[in-house]
């Protein structure tokens, strides 16, 4: 039986830090990585970072968007303040809800429906994960069904055998609150989190409860189980649609009229993992999980142009004038449940086939999804109920599989693999009776090779398909009367990667990348809200370069203290439209798109970079800038903003952030200040829907408990 232990110290691009103070405790976890410990990074023939527990905790991440900036090549962007609808963009695909990424949680889906429907409208509080992986390359075949930008993997904390617990309590400005709880022992651990405040702007009130049980339990020395279960609400007052030019003009970045929009999440979550040692060279791990969702978004606008609120009041917004939303008779209800299961075994074997040393990996796993989606029209500024003008279900059964196999050739490795992926898509309009099903299956291939030249250093080398798969509602759409099949492709690209990991001194890591994602078709799914930019399509090529590095006074110098540096910088020089993207509706160009413009939402230029000091006694200060170049929010590279907010250039901004960490050791008490946007610098994050702002000036402080 495999075995972790408890106080392993994971890195950051192999980054050293001191370890966490833990109890060097051997338990068996069952669990699925998808890099897994830095002692596995030289036979990884791809880009792969891990964000680590001492990273994530000095620095006292607030979000999940602030703890991925620190990895290279991964473009984030702000919407709420609270990464509660995460928009992740890697290698310079779009972030819009992180749709071309694939998020797991312990190796298992997070999103609602990660075949049918990959929008993310919901994330988990970053505080309860132990670390963050994030791997881009060949090995994402592993995993799917995306396989076109990368996978970011949250890892819980394993359980502990001893009693024990930590409890932190946080506040600061904009009605901050933060209180969390993890208490465990005998292979339990209970993880309690309550996180409300205000949000990016006026009238965003937002409130997050999440409650994760995990168990670890293990029989004999061939067996492993771990279980989870886990409750996540929102309640919050989140507005779907941003502001006009002149509304920022006249009001500044923080106006919001939209007082009566609610959203609400409740989700359930179970899954259990159960590893059975075959021989001493063989496991079968299999996991079966299974989420339910239901989201309601009640909200008075979509776009600061649509018609919803009447003609008089979208002028008056795109004019500059203050507007009433209790003069708006109309609330529309986005209503959403999600019912998502699945069953995946994992074999790994070690073996010596042929005479080579050789790991192979083979799993394959049956999914399947329903979405019920109505939405429902309110005639009152309030209204939480309303005539139905949509009602949806919407099917996927999908079935994947997988072989790679892991060939050690003295200084060498190779690694081929080949997935496949099956997906029947199936809706259902229950207002009309209208159905249809359609049905696809994509060949995964991919290879990869390392070369390990010296014991600190490794090149790598890999190509891999790119694959996605349509979302279910842009394959079939059910007018009245008989279904029809909207023609539109899966995404599909070839991906290439060489790059070196290297540790040439004690207390120096280094990392760069050279990436090249070349897409037959990649899909733009309504970038802008409610049809501004609707479905389409087109070639497109992503280039560019990834860097990270780290510097540790203490080990490279022998000084008694830790003075450290750190960076992580992405240079994307080509984000290129090689066609025009076509509409799937009309088959005509998206208005301005033409091949060679520039693709919306990819900065050519990506920086944090942080520098920091920590005393022999333990106390630490660190101060970060994140740096976006300038970006194009539409494809006709608009840089003339639009009165309605939707396009324009978004210039370009820098951030600072601080982190202050006292830790008084006798108690097993640390004290803790941060500050988010020393500067409060006013920026634009986004166009999508109307301007949305980054958020402005956070300042907060707690203290930390560990018994």
């Amino acid at each position: 039986m495999r075995q972790l232990v408890a106080s392993v110290s994971v890195t950051l691009g192999l980054m050293a830090t001191p370890p966490l103070a833990a109890a060097e405790e051997v338990i068996t976890l069952p669990t699925i990585e998808v890099v897994g410990s830095v002692e596995r990074l030289p036979e990884i023939a791809g880009s792969a970072t891990i964000l680590n527990q001492e990273e994530l905790t000095s620095s006292r991440v607030f979000t999940v968007h602030e703890a991925l900036r620190k990895v290279p090549g991964v473009n984030i962007r702000d919407e709420e303040g609270f990464g509660i609808r995460p928009n992740i963009g890697l290698r310079g695909l779009n972030p819009t809800r992180s749709t071309k990424v694939l998020l797991l949680e312990d190796g298992l889906p997070l999103t609602f429906a990660p075949y049918g429907d990959n929008a993310s409208y919901y994330h988990p509080p970053v505080e309860r994960f132990d670390r963050i992986e994030v791997l881009k390359g060949s090995e994402q075949i592993l995993f799917g069904p995306q396989t076109i930008g990368g996978i970011i993997n949250y890892i819980t904390p394993a359980p502990p055998q001893e009693f024990g617990g930590r409890l932190a309590l946080t506040g600061g400005n904009r009605d901050y609150f933060n209180g969390h709880l993890g208490l465990g022992g005998k292979g339990l651990l209970l993880d309690v989190l309550q996180k409300q405040g205000d949000g990016s702007r006026d009238n965003e009130e937002l409130e997050q409860s999440d409650v994760n049980l995990k168990g670890v339990f293990n029989w004999g020395t061939r067996h492993g189980l771990t279980l989870r279960a886990n409750y996540y609400r929102e309640d919050s007052d989140a507005t779907y649609t941003g502001i006009t030019e002149a509304e920022l003009r006249n009001f500044g970045f923080r106006y919001n009229p939209f007082e009566n929009d609610a959203f609400e999440v409740d989700r359930y979550g179970v899954s259990a993992t159960y590893e059975l040692e075959l021989t001493p060279d063989a496991w079968l791990t299999t996991s079966l999980y299974g989420t339910n969702v239901s989201r309601d978004w009640w909200r008075q606008s979509s776009t600061t142009t649509d018609a919803q609120c009447g003609a008089a009041f979208t002028n008056a917004r795109l004019a500059g004038a203050r507007v009433d939303p209790d003069t708006c008779n109309s609330t529309q209800g986005r209503l959403r449940d999600y019912y998502t299961y699945g069953i995946e075994p994992r074999l790994e074997v070690h073996h010596g086939l042929f005479g080579i040393k050789s790991e192979l990996k083979s799993a394959v796993r049956a999914h399947y999804e329903t979405q019920e989606r109505r939405q429902e029209n309110g005639t009152a500024p309030s209204a939480r109920s309303g005539i139905a003008v949509e009602d949806n279900d919407r099917e996927v059964d999908a079935y994947s599989g997988f072989v790679q196999n892991r060939f050690f050739l003295g200084r060498w490795t190779l690694t081929p693999g080949v997935r496949v992926e099956h997906v029947i898509n199936e809706r259902t309009n229950d207002l009309t009776g209208s159905s249809g099903e359609a049905a696809l299956t994509e060949v995964i291939p991919g290879a990869g090779i390392t070369f390990n030249p010296l014991e600190d250093t490794t090149l790598f080398f890999g190509f891999h398909r790119g694959f996605a798969p349509p979302r279910t509602e842009d394959l079939i759409n059910t007018p009245s009367g008989s279904a029809t099949f909207t023609d539109v492709d899966a995404e599909k690209s070839w991906n290439y990667e060489v790059g070196m990991r290297s540790a040439p001194l004690s207390g120096l890591r280094l990392e760069a990348t050279y990436f090249r994602n070349d897409f037959e078709n990649l899909i733009a799914v309504g970038t802008i809200a409610a049809g501004s930019t609707p479905l389409s399509e087109g070639e497109a090529l992503f280039e560019g370069l990834e860097f990270f590095g780290r510097v540790d006074s203490q080990e490279l110098f022998g000084t008694s203290g830790n003075i450290y540096f750190q960076s992580a910088y992405t240079f994307l020089p080509t984000a290129e439209q090689e066609t025009p993207f076509i509409q799937v509706a009309n088959k005509e160009s998206v208005t301005g798109s033409r091949a060679g413009n520039r693709q919306p939402y990819a900065p050519k230029h990506l920086v944090t970079a942080a520098v920091g000091y920590t005393h022999p006694s333990g106390w630490d200060v660190r101060f970060e800038a994140v740096h976006v170049a300038d970006q194009f929010s539409d494809f006709a590279e608009t840089v003339t903003p639009s009165p309605d907010g939707q396009r324009g250039l978004i210039g370009d901004y820098t951030i600072f952030n601080a982190a202050f960490n006292y830790p008084l050791k006798a108690w097993g008490t640390t004290f803790f200040v941060t500050a988010k946007n020393i500067t409060d610098r006013d920026y634009i994050a986004d166009r999508i829907r109307g301007i949305r702002p980054g958020s402005p000036l956070l300042v907060q402080g707690g203290i930390e408990y560990r018994f």
